[in-house]
């Protein structure tokens, strides 16, 4: 098993951690600021609201003040309902393959002087869990794919000037994989475990072009695991299966238009083709156990936002982004994964108690463009059509010292 820090110690140190559902394209978690859900995470990169900036962009803790805490939950409520067409197997349909699940985030920024930061975030970037009942058609490709992430994200940032702030990070992250199917129309099942820790870094700048215009480009790097663990069931075996998570970069824009109107703005792209194939190696005997087609492409993201500062201590925030599946067709969409594009409707609300207490709320609905699937793997085909979508409730607290 991976060596390093505990998955005791790491689901201390972020509390309430569990399968996350995929919202992002492929199983990429969005929600690592449940203050951006409001607007559909526009203007991540340049926004700069909270201590959650050390995710999007750590050059972002410029523009924070003293010492910073931020701390958050996103309850994600994924819906995905298979039909069968001419599938080659008997059975079910598999039930609802999504549920909820929460995504908890924390960060903490200090000041050390006024152009010299320090910070720390814990999140859990990438997640994805799918379980159907057991019988159903697909049951020799799937019956359980659940992924954890945890991410420990330590970052500087410096301000070089009026106009300019650069920052940087270190990420180490956590996986954890648990994959169960049957493999053989009686049912008799199969589990994979496996678990890895490997490192990343990311890197941003923030420019003030304005005082009421900025710019954000941050990158997060492409992170490697070798994981490891063992085959249990049908099947008593070492294993192991490489997974190289994909880099995103992100540009952002925020624009004040007046005292109560500022549009937000967000392109980013994920490189989903690191993951072409993943194949399952059994160590003991040293073949290939099996080998997940995934075929991803590089995807898109595009959100405009909008904020409403409706009194002094109450803004108003509303969202809408367009976010590409790395999913190519229905012969590579897997059954663990029934990912399409989506579409995202936002708002949500920020209360500030007082200058150093807020609190936001937000609330988005992804609907999802039916998927067909003809999939044929384990020598069985998948066909058939997919229906659809996501409910996001997020909240999140900060605080400043």
């Amino acid at each position: 098993m991976a060596k390093g820090i505990s998955t005791k110690v790491a689901m201390m140190l972020l509390p309430g951690v569990i399968s996350g559902t995929a919202v992002a394209s492929g199983f990429q978690l969005q929600e690592q600021s449940a203050s951006g859900i409001g607007n559909a995470f526009a203007g991540s990169a340049a926004v700069a609201e909270n201590a959650s900036t050390i995710y999007f962009n750590p050059a972002g803790m410029t523009q924070l003040q003293g010492v910073q805490v931020s701390g958050g939950v996103a309850a994600i409520g994924p819906s995905y309902k298979f039909s069968n067409a001419a599938s080659s197997s008997t059975g079910g349909n598999g039930g609802d393959a999504g549920s909820w699940a929460g995504v908890p985030n924390g960060y903490a920024s200090w000041g050390v002087t006024k152009d010299l930061y320090l910070g720390l975030g814990i999140s859990a970037p990438f997640g994805l869990k799918t379980e159907y009942a057991a019988g159903w058609v697909g049951q020799r490709q799937s019956i359980k794919f659940d992924i954890k992430t945890i991410n420990l994200n330590p970052s500087v940032a410096y301000r070089v000037n009026d106009a300019v702030s650069v920052g940087f990070g270190l990420n180490w992250q956590k996986i954890e994989a648990e994959y169960v199917r049957a493999v053989n129309a009686a049912g008799t099942q199969i589990k994979l475990d496996t678990d890895d820790s490997s490192w990343g870094w990311n890197a941003g700048a923030l420019f003030t072009l304005s005082p009421s215009t900025k710019v954000g480009v941050s990158y997060r790097s492409a992170i490697k695991h070798k994981t490891t663990g063992t085959f249990t069931g049908a099947l008593n075996a070492n294993a192991a299966a490489d997974l190289k998570l994909p880099d995103t970069f992100i540009m952002s824009v925020t624009q004040k238009l007046s005292d109560k109107w500022e549009m937000l703005g967000d392109v980013s792209r994920t490189g989903w083709s690191s993951v072409p194939k993943v194949f399952i190696m059994n160590t003991t005997s040293s073949t290939l156990a099996q080998t997940l087609d995934t075929d991803f492409r590089n995807t898109w993201r595009v959100a405009l936002g909008a904020n409403y500062q409706y009194t002094e201590a109450l803004k108003l925030k509303f969202g809408i982004a367009y976010d590409q599946s790395p999913v190519r067709q229905g012969e590579t969409r897997l059954v663990s994964l029934p990912d399409t594009n989506r579409v995202w409707f936002s708002t949500g609300g920020q209360y500030r108690f007082s200058k150093a207490s807020t609190l936001d709320l937000g609330v988005a609905y992804l609907y999802l463009r039916d998927p067909s699937i003809n999939n044929y793997s384990n020598g069985v085909l998948v066909n058939g059509t997919y229906q659809g979508n996501i409910w996001i409730v997020g909240a999140q607290y900060s605080h400043a010292f």
